[in-house]
C-alpha cells in the first residue's frame, strides 16, 4: 500500500509532516551525514536576527531529567551572513525552507521579512516571539496587543506564509494565539520552551550563567500536547507542533490530536537520525493500520479516555 503523507498549509505543500525545531538542526549542513534533507517535509532554520548576536555567556546548556535546559541567547551571524552563506545551500534542496526570525522591535521583524521575501528558496517565515532566553524574548508573547501589532506589521509587508511561535511562558497562550490569528498569521508553532533552572549542589550555584534556561525534551511533551488540543478545539488554524517529540509514537500522538506538522527538536542532539526514524515509524504505523493518507489519521482523537481505563492509575 502506498502511503501518502502530503500535507498542505494554504498554498504551501509539504511531502510529509516531519520537520525540525529551530535551533536544533545546526545552521546549514551539519546533519547531512545522517539525514537526507530532501526527505524532510521542511527545514526550519536556527533563529536569524538583523545583526549578529554573540549569545549568552557560558555555561548555557545542561541536561535535566527527561530533557535539557538551554540559554543560548539566539547566537547567530546575522541576516547578511545567512543570505550570503546559508541560503545558497538550501536553494539546492527539494524540501521547503522556513526561516525563523527574531528581533528587539517590530521594525526588526519587518526588515527581516521584507529582505527574506526577496530571496529565492525561502518558502515561509517563523516568527519567534517567545524565546525565554533573551531580555526581550517574551515581550510580544506576553501581550496580545503587541503580538497583534507585530504579526500584522509583518503580514502587511510579505506574502510569505507566516508561522508564529508561542510559549505558555508569556501570557495566556490562547489569548495571544487569538490575537495572532486575527492579525493574519497562517499557522501557529506550538510550543517554545518553558523556563526552568538547575543547581550544582557542590558549588551551590546555578548550572546556567543566566540562572534560567528553556526546558525542552520529553519533560514538556504533555504540556505541548495539551496546548495543541486546546488551540485545535478553539481555532481553525494549522499548527506546527513541537515539544519532546523523540520517536514515531510521540509524533503520532500529536498528529492524532490534530497537528498539521510536527518538529523534532532536542531528540536531534541524542540521535542525529531522529527525524528519519520518526518518518519511517509514521509510515510503518499507517501501513499496519491500513491508513493510506495522513489526512485520514490527522485529528482523529476520540473523546473517550484511555483504553477502558486500563492505562489509568486509580486514586487512593
Amino acid at each position: 500500500m502506498k502511503i501518502d503523507l502530503t500535507t498542505k498549509i494554504g498554498n504551501l505543500t509539504f511531502t510529509n509532516p516531519v520537520t525540525v525545531a529551530s535551533g536544533t538542526f545546526g545552521t546549514k549542513d551539519e546533519y547531512a551525514s545522517f539525514v537526507n534533507y530532501n526527505k524532510l517535509g521542511a527545514v526550519i532554520t536556527k533563529t536569524i536576527t538583523r545583526l549578529p548576536r554573540e549569545g549568552n555567556p557560558m555555561p548555557r546548556i545542561c541536561e535535566t531529567p527527561s530533557g535539557m535546559l538551554n540559554a543560548i541567547g539566539l547566537q547567530n551571524k546575522g541576516l547578511e551572513d545567512f543570505i550570503e552563506n546559508k541560503i545558497p545551500f538550501f536553494r539546492k534542496l527539494k524540501t521547503n525552507l522556513i526561516v525563523n526570525i527574531a528581533g528587539d522591535s517590530v521594525e526588526d521583524y519587518v526588515y527581516l521579512a521584507e529582505r527574506l521575501q526577496k530571496e529565492n528558496g525561502v518558502k515561509a517565515l517563523e516568527l519567534n516571539i517567545s524565546c525565554p532566553n533573551v531580555k526581550k524574548g517574551l515581550s510580544f508573547c506576553a501581550n496580545p496587543e503587541l503580538a497583534y501589532e507585530l504579526v500584522k506589521a509583518v503580514r502587511d509587508v510579505t506574502a510569505l506564509p507566516i508561522f508564529t511561535k508561542l510559549s505558555p511562558e508569556g501570557f495566556d497562550l490562547l489569548r495571544v494565539a487569538d490575537a495572532c490569528i486575527r492579525a493574519g498569521t497562517n499557522a501557529l508553532s506550538l510550543m517554545n520552551t518553558i523556563r526552568g533552572m538547575a543547581v550544582d549542589i557542590e558549588t551551590r550555584k546555578p548550572k546556567l550563567a543566566r540562572i534560567f534556561g528553556g526546558l525542552s525534551g520529553p519533560a514538556i511533551r504533555p504540556v505541548a500536547l495539551r496546548y495543541l488540543y486546546e488551540v485545535k478545539q478553539r481555532f481553525h488554524i494549522p499548527v506546527l507542533s513541537m515539544g519532546g517529540i523523540t520517536n514515531a509514537a510521540d509524533a503520532l500522538e500529536f498528529l492524532i490530536t490534530g497537528a498539521d506538522l510536527i518538529a523534532v527538536g532536542t531528540a536531534n542532539f541524542i540521535n542525529p537520525r531522529a527525524t528519519m526514524d520518526v518518518l519511517d515509524g509514521i509510515k510503518s504505523y499507517m501501513k499496519e493500520k491500513r491508513i493510506q493518507k495522513i489526512d485520514d489519521l490527522r485529528g482523529t482523537l476520540k473523546p473517550e479516555a484511555g483504553r477502558d481505563g486500563r492505562n489509568c492509575i486509580p486514586a487512593g
